[in-house]
């Protein structure tokens, strides 16, 4: 019986096989992209995508994936920014990716502390004080000059920018390359994680705390663990939004707004899955550009452009409502329908 069990659940060997084609696809399709695109793409486009497809990913790991919910988002990538920043400033013997990792781990500690109300309340109460999070630090890294070096536009950037060990990749194809293998690592880390006894104690909270408690969950500890990840892999987001993508950050950089955004990211991509952080990123990312560009074509010069930007944004909150409620579960579950749908159709 176990043995037929086993087989039953077994995938076939030609969808293991698909998923391997697919896969080499996609890394070679990642690999050689900078030599298909143009310098802008990589700039404004692929790389936000992928700093934001991180971003997305260590939020879903707490509120997807563990069920706490956060308006921190913000917070935990400002402080990757600026722990970067310092180390980087003041301790310049330390190679960029050791100072990330360092710097991540200041994000996750800090996150881990911001994560103990979690230990007694949940849900609006939970975003409340993951929200403080977001005003405190936006205070504190603008109250103290020590944090931007005392720079008079309360601005903070790498005096070397994205070099170690003797490599440069400061120009759009080291920026690309640098944040695809921070992300990919990290994408593939959080991926077995949730595969683990880790990742099964979280969905357990998730479904249910008390339950979970009972079955011998050590649901406390779990939470934590879970807000520590998650504001790690976040602060090295926030690193890479500062130092890759915008050159040179600020707190406003940060923002709630930065928050909300993650927030859109995993919502609409798909709570509970690692593949909704890249398709929320990617409709988040993509969307307003092809606005922007649909209206450039059929109003430029006959409409005002801040009135052009304001319909814009009316268009995507509407688009982005429409969505949800067309499906609520996010893209990944609309893309899961309609692959179960086609299998029906050419069964193989």
């Amino acid at each position: 019986m176990a043995e037929l069990d086993l087989r039953a659940t077994a995938e076939p060997a030609d969808l293991v096989g698909l998923k391997a084609i697919g896969l080499a696809v996609v890394t070679a399709l990642a690999l050689a992209a900078p030599f298909f695109v143009s310098e802008y793409w990589i700039n404004a486009i692929i790389v936000p995508f992928l700093i934001l497809s991180l971003a997305g990913l260590g939020l879903n790991l707490l509120t997807g994936y563990a069920g706490q919910l956060s308006l921190g988002a913000g917070a935990f990538m400002m402080v990757g920014a600026y722990a970067t920043f310092a180390l980087q400033l003041r301790m310049p013997e330390l190679p960029l990716p050791f100072a990330l990792i360092v710097a991540g781990l200041i994000a996750g500690a800090v996150g881990l502390v911001f994560g103990l109300p979690s230990t007694r309340i949940k849900g609006f109460y939970l975003i409340v004080s993951t929200l403080a999070a977001q005003f405190f630090f936006e205070w504190l890294f603008l109250k103290f000059p020590w944090f931007y070096n005392g720079n008079s536009s309360a601005t903070i950037a790498l005096s070397r920018g994205l070099s170690f060990f003797g490599l440069d990749a400061n120009g759009p194809h080291g920026r690309y390359y640098f944040t695809l293998g921070i992300v990919t690592l990290l994408t593939f880390l959080s991926f077995n994680l949730i595969r683990g006894q880790t990742g099964r104690n979280w969905m357990a909270i998730r479904d249910m705390d008390t339950a979970a408690a009972v079955i011998g969950v050590p649901v406390l500890r779990a939470k934590l663990q879970a807000f520590a990840v998650s504001s790690f892999i976040l602060g090295i987001a926030g690193a890479l939004w500062a130092f890759a993508y915008l050159g040179s950050a600020s707190v406003q950089s940060f923002g709630l707004h930065r928050s909300y955004q993650v927030l859109f990211i995993i919502i609409i991509g798909g709570l509970g899955t690692i593949r909704g952080a890249y398709l929320g990123a990617a409709f988040v990312s993509l969307l307003p550009l092809a606005l922007d560009w649909l209206f450039q074509y059929l109003f430029s010069g006959q409409v005002d452009a801040g009135l052009l930007q304001n319909i814009q944004k009316a268009i995507f909150g509407i688009l982005i409502i429409w969505f949800l409620i067309r499906e609520p579960e996010g893209l990944s579950r609309l893309l899961a329908i309609r692959r179960t749908a086609s299998r029906r159709l050419f069964p193989s």
